[in-house]
C-alpha cells in the first residue's frame, strides 16, 4: 500500500552523506550528495580534442574508478601489471576454460594511489600501496582498480578489495593499512564496491560467492568496528549512508541469496551504523546489484538491472520488512551497471548497458521520457552526472550526450573524445573530469 510522507518534516530531519552539497569538491565517487548532483556546477555542455579542453594527461595503468577532487588536488587508483611472472602459477593459456574466458595471473601487479594538481594535471606525488598477484582474474570490462577513494579533506581512503585498504594523508604520507581477506568472486568478475566516509566511521560491503559481509571501521585507525554477515551474493553496489530521524542509516543492495533461483528476490536492507543491527529491509530486486541507492526526502530509490529490470522507491522510515509498504515500482528499463541521478525531483536512467534513457517523476514514479535512445551512444557503463541544470551521459566509446533537466528528451549535443571511458565523472566548479582508458580530460570553458 502506498505510504504518506510528510515531506516537510523530512526535510528537516534528513542530513547529507559526508559533506554539505557544495560546489569545490568531488569526495565521494558519486559526489558531494551522492546522488552523482551538482547543480551549482557550470561545467561545459560542449567540447571536442581541440575545444574546452584544460588539459589532458596519460595515466599509467588500469582502473575503472572515479577520480576523486579536494580542493586543487586529484586523487585516482590504478594498477599496473608488471609482467613479473611466477613460474610456480599456471600460465593463462594453460587455464581450464571460464566464462567469459577470465583466467587468473601469474604476473605481479602495482597497485598505485597517484595524485595530481588540479590546475594542470601534473603529478604531485604516486604511492606504491602494494604489489601482489591478485588470486583471482576479472571481467575484461573490470580490472583491480574499480572502487573510488574517498576523503574527508584531510585523510584519504583507497580500496583495494582484496588487496587490501590503505589510508594516507593528503600528502601521501601512509597512516594506516589493513588487510581484510581475500573474498571470491562469483565467475571471477572481480570486485568495485566502494568505500563509504561517514564522520569518523568508515563502511566496507563485500558481496561475493563465499560469505559476504558489511562492516564498519574506525576511519581513524582503520580497526572494526564491527562487522555482520549477509546473506546475498555477488555485488558491487556501494552503499548510501544517510541520517533520518537522529540515526544513521547504511542503505544497501543485495543480490539474490541462490544462484539461479529468479522466484528469490533481491533486498534492500538498512542498518544502523552504530551497531549493525538492521532497521528495515524490502524484498523486490534482480540480481547482481550494482547500482548505487540514492535518499532523498526520506525515499530511498534503488535500482538493478540484470535477469530483469526493478525500481523500488521505499521510505526509509520503517521497521522490519517494508516490501508492502514501496512508494511505487517499476519493472522496465532500469541499469545494469550505471547508477542513477535524482536531480530536483527528476529521476534519470539508463536501461541495462544500453544508451537508452528514461526519466521519472521521483515522487509518483509518473514516466515523464520513457526509453529512449542517446543518438551516437551505444554501450554506456559510468553512472550519469547533473550540473548546470543539465545531464551529462558517458558512453564507453568516446561519446558523451548533454541533456536539459526538463524531464523530456532535450538534447543539447554529443560531444566526441579519442579514448574509452567506464569510470564514472566528476565534476566540480566549472570543470567536469572524464577518466578514460589512457588519459584523464580536465573539461573547462576556454
Amino acid at each position: 500500500m502506498l505510504v504518506k510522507i510528510l515531506i516537510i518534516s523530512l526535510f528537516v530531519l534528513l542530513k547529507p552523506l559526508v559533506l554539505k552539497a557544495d560546489n569545490c569538491n568531488w569526495a565521494h565517487w558519486r559526489g558531494p550528495s551522492a546522488s552523482g548532483v551538482v547543480p551549482s556546477a557550470k561545467p561545459p555542455t560542449h567540447w571536442s580534442e581541440k575545444k574546452n579542453v584544460r588539459w589532458k594527461v596519460p595515466i599509467d595503468g588500469a582502473g575503472a574508478s572515479t577520480p576523486i577532487i579536494w580542493k586543487d588536488k586529484i586523487f585516482l587508483l590504478s594498477v599496473v601489471d608488471t609482467g613479473k611472472v611466477d613460474p610456480s602459477l599456471p600460465r593463462p593459456e594453460d587455464q581450464p576454460k571460464r566464462v567469459f574466458d577470465i583466467t587468473h595471473p601469474n604476473t605481479e601487479f602495482k597497485f598505485l594511489v597517484i595524485c595530481l594538481d588540479r590546475k594542470n594535471g601534473k603529478e604531485l606525488w604516486r604511492r606504491l600501496a602494494t604489489r601482489l598477484i591478485p588470486h583471482e582474474g576479472t571481467h575484461r570490462d573490470n580490472n583491480y582498480a574499480s572502487a573510488s577513494p574517498t576523503t574527508d579533506g584531510k585523510l584519504l581512503y583507497c580500496w583495494f578489495g582484496s588487496a587490501g585498504l590503505f589510508c594516507y594523508d593528503l600528502e601521501g604520507n601512509k597512516v594506516w593499512e589493513r588487510n581484510l581477506g581475500e573474498v571470491k568472486i562469483g565467475a571471477s568478475l572481480g570486485e568495485g564496491c566502494s568505500p563509504v566516509l561517514y564522520k569518523d566511521k568508515l563502511v566496507i560491503l563485500r558481496d561475493n560467492r563465499g560469505q559476504s559481509t558489511i562492516q564498519v571501521l574506525n576511519a581513524k585507525n582503520g580497526e572494526t568496528i564491527w562487522v555482520k554477515n549477509r546473506n546475498t551474493r555477488n555485488g558491487w553496489a556501494t552503499p548510501a549512508v544517510i541520517e533520518h530521524e537522529g540515526k544513521v542509516q547504511v542503505i544497501s543492495t543485495a543480490s539474490r541469496p541462490e544462484a539461479g533461483n529468479r522466484n528469490t528476490p533481491g533486498k534492500v536492507i538498512s542498518y544502523d551504523l552504530e551497531t549493525g543491527n538492521i532497521i528495515w529491509e524490502c524484498s523486490g530486486l534482480t540480481d547482481n546489484a550494482i547500482p548505487c541507492p540514492i535518499v532523498e526526502d526520506g525515499i530511498a530509490y534503488c535500482m538493478t538491472g540484470y535477469q530483469g529490470f526493478s525500481s523500488l522507491a521505499v521510505p526509509i522510515s520503517g521497521k522490519g520488512d517494508q516490501s508492502e509498504n514501496i512508494l511505487w515500482r517499476r519493472e522496465l528499463g532500469t541499469p545494469y551497471v550505471p547508477s542513477p541521478i535524482l536531480y530536483d525531483g527528476l529521476l534519470y536512467f539508463t536501461q541495462s548497458n544500453q544508451a537508452i534513457l528514461s526519466c521519472v517523476d521521483a515522487k509518483t514514479g509518473k514516466v515523464l521520457m520513457e526509453r529512449t535512445r542517446l543518438p551516437g551512444l551505444s554501450n554506456v557503463y559510468a553512472s550519469l552526472v547533473g550540473a548546470g541544470n543539465h545531464i551529462y551521459v558517458v558512453g564507453r566509446y568516446g561519446k558523451t550526450a548533454v541533456l536539459k533537466r526538463t524531464g523530456k528528451f532535450d538534447l543539447v549535443t554529443t560531444n566526441t573524445l579519442s579514448d574509452r571511458f567506464d569510470a564514472s565523472p566528476a565534476v566540480v566548479g566549472d570543470q567536469l573530469f572524464l577518466r578514460g582508458h589512457k588519459f584523464l580530460y580536465c573539461i573547462e570553458r576556454e
